[in-house]
């Protein structure tokens, strides 16, 4: 028997070596349209590939899958993190886990899961054929089973030959990006961070937090990455365009008023732009300082601030406004919100409603995560998925 399986991306070829295990019987062959496999792999985590997570902060997927929350729980039942965790390291890539919970190879270098994938394919009899782009289902005459997993596709136009089968399609937006943001004197700033803000979207139930990274455009980090794929499809309609809101501090505003009336009693005679409360930036905090109180910044002395002045440096430190202008590449590195639509499958097999032995796995599906390695796990489960499904029906027909 024969599969075939679109795409040689993470999924694609996770599924391919599990299914070659499962059923050595089987033929498998891996088609990719461009010239080189696993090229979203090898710039992962910034060339360090960020291969999944301990979910020890997660109490619920949907902290970490903003769509497809629900599926991921199913099958998770079946292969999770630790499965993966044991999977690697059983073929050969040692990980470790930092303190962010993120699992990386213990060499730091993506090539280590390049490598593995490569190897065991080699061993296994998988064949690689690059440069054969896939344009409809006819093309795959003669295998047995096809699986699409050509990862996040970002125009309509290539999923058209799916639709055309009956599938339903959810229109594909970015996720996981930076913001522009329009403010030269935020700009002067580039290269602070903040190790804890929750950044939210005003008027919406929106928000992320974690680090945040001032920029040459705007603002980046974990806690921007983290809203932009929670809000993925709330931006895409208003073209990149909406309010942003900044707490620095994390705090509520009857927090940081009591800080820094205590702060301030503690150092009744220096300037305000001599401190250095909560542990902020000097140069972030003489940002918000101005920002706050333009007129009245260099005030000597704390004491000589006025009631109003010190809520409005209340305002700033916790609802601090910007105009997001525009989205912001996330250097090579992206995630698709959209694809496959999950009710155009079934939820135990991935198996296509609508084609009878055509299968989806990874990222075409709508499944997206936030960063933090929880994207690879999603590939990983489907494909594995896919793989038992594969191996259960080729079975049952020898």
């Amino acid at each position: 028997m024969r599969t075939a399986i679109v795409g040689g991306g993470a999924a694609g070829f996770f599924l391919a070596i599990n299914l070659k295990e499962m059923c050595p019987q089987m033929d498998v062959t891996i088609f990719e349209r461009s010239q080189h496999v696993l090229r979203k792999v090898k710039v992962s985590g910034g060339g360090r590939c960020n291969c999944t997570n301990t979910f020890e902060d997660v109490s619920d997927l949907s902290q970490v899958y903003p769509r497809g929350h629900r599926l991921m729980k199913r099958l998770m039942k079946g292969f999770d993190q630790r499965d993966a965790y044991v999977w690697f390291e059983g073929h050969g890539v040692p990980l470790v886990v930092q303190d962010d919970h993120c699992v990386f190879p213990a060499a730091q270098d993506s090539q280590a899961i390049i490598g593995c994938f490569l190897t065991h394919c080699r061993r296994l009899g998988v064949e690689m054929k690059t440069g054969v782009e896939i344009r409809a289902i006819d093309d795959l005459a003669g295998f047995d089973f096809i699986v699409v997993t050509t990862g996040g596709q970002p125009r309509m136009d290539n999923l058209r030959w799916l639709a055309d089968l009956g599938h339903e399609i959810e229109l594909p937006v970015p996720s996981l990006f930076t913001f522009s943001v329009a403010d030269s004197a935020l700009h002067d700033l580039m290269g602070t961070v903040v190790d804890e803000v929750t950044a939210f979207l005003p008027g919406t139930k929106l928000n992320a937090h974690g680090p945040l990274l001032i920029t040459h455009w705007g603002i980046s980090g974990p806690a921007i990455l983290k809203l932009s794929s929670y809000a993925a499809r709330y931006l895409a309609e208003r073209d990149y365009h909406a309010p942003l809101a900044v707490n620095w501090l994390s705090m509520n505003e009857e927090q940081v008023r009591q800080e820094l009336n205590n702060y301030f009693a503690a150092h009744p005679r220096k300037q305000l732009t001599h401190l250095h409360p909560f542990d902020l930036p000097s140069r972030l905090w003489n940002y918000l300082l101005q920002k706050a109180m333009p007129q009245t910044a260099s005030l000597p002395l704390p004491a000589d601030l006025s009631k109003k002045s010190l809520n409005r440096l209340v305002a700033t430190l916790t609802a601090d406004t910007y105009d997001i202008a525009s989205r912001a590449p996330f250097k090579d590195e992206f995630v698709t919100c959209g694809g496959v639509s999950l009710a155009a499958v079934n939820p135990s097999t991935l198996e296509s409603r609508h084609r009878p032995r055509l299968f989806f796995a990874g990222e075409l599906l709508d499944i997206d995560g936030i960063t933090g390695g929880f994207n690879f796990q999603a590939a990983w489960t489907t494909a594995f998925t896919v793989a038992q499904a594969i191996t259960k029906q080729a079975t049952a027909e020898t």
